[in-house]
């Protein structure tokens, strides 16, 4: 049986003006893994989101400009399957992802039952109302997003996901590999990506968890983006149908 205390595992973090949120997210992951890497990728910020994710002992790649969240984290997944981790978390640097959470991810993935596993705010039940799914409090435009999603992932992979568009995942090293390739979309990488990964043949997994309000700041789906959004991502999921099946190389 192969020891997993001894693979190498990564945190991944793309984030564009984080300053007052990314210091407590990365000093967080540290309490929950001191054995953990973290990078934080940092989008042209034009804050100090770059010298706080220092300050906080993460390792900081600076892209030139700001080049999108899916430009970002495609360059984290480079990062880490040119280094040689065996596993990978991926989450937001806004704190609206619990990093308390991350053995719970990284269980399945390391385990080898899965290849990816997603974490999602739908399958958690409420401290306050037991027995209720904990609704993630969104926009209306953000949620009937989500819900549309979740309706087409569940029907066209056969298998249900009920949070398609959840940024909080851990994958495999043979899922890295596979996501630094060029027909990664680097705008808005979600549940297209899902899409792409199971008619791939990857395995993939929910976790239920709870998730936040950010921290402080502005949301990158704020104002008329999340209509954008939709759209967007309704056309990605057709692209992604519609194109050959993507073959794993490792």
């Amino acid at each position: 049986m192969e020891d997993n205390s001894k693979k190498k595992k990564l945190v991944v973090i793309p984030a564009y003006n984080e300053q007052e949120n990314i210091g407590p997210v990365v000093k967080k992951i540290r309490e929950s893994d001191k054995e953990i890497d973290i990078v934080v990728i940092d989008d042209g910020s034009t804050d100090r989101t770059a010298r706080n994710s220092r300050l906080a002992g993460a390792r900081v790649i600076r892209l030139s400009s700001n080049m999108g969240y899916g430009v970002a984290l495609q360059c984290g997944y480079k990062y880490g399957f040119e280094r040689g981790y065996d596993c990978l978390v991926q989450l937001d640097g806004d704190g609206q992802h619990d990093p308390d959470y991350i053995p719970e991810l990284l269980k399945p993935v390391m385990a080898g039952d899965v290849d990816i596993a997603l974490g999602s705010r739908f399958l958690t039940k409420t401290s306050s109302d037991e027995g209720r799914l904990h609704e993630y409090e969104a926009g209306m435009a953000r949620t009937l997003g989500i819900r549309t999603f979740s309706f087409l992932t569940t029907t066209l992979l056969g298998l249900r996901i009920t949070d398609p568009t959840s940024g909080y995942q851990a994958l495999n090293r043979r899922v890295i590999g596979f996501l630094i390739r060029d027909f990664f979309p680097c705008d808005y990488p979600d549940a297209d990506v899902v899409v792409m990964l199971h008619r791939a043949g990857f395995k993939i997994k929910e976790v239920p968890m709870i998730m936040y309000k950010r921290g402080k700041g502005k949301s990158m789906h704020s104002g008329l983006k999340p209509v954008y959004y939709v759209f967007k991502m309704l056309l990605s999921i057709l692209m992604t149908l519609l194109r050959k099946k993507p073959i794993p190389l490792y």
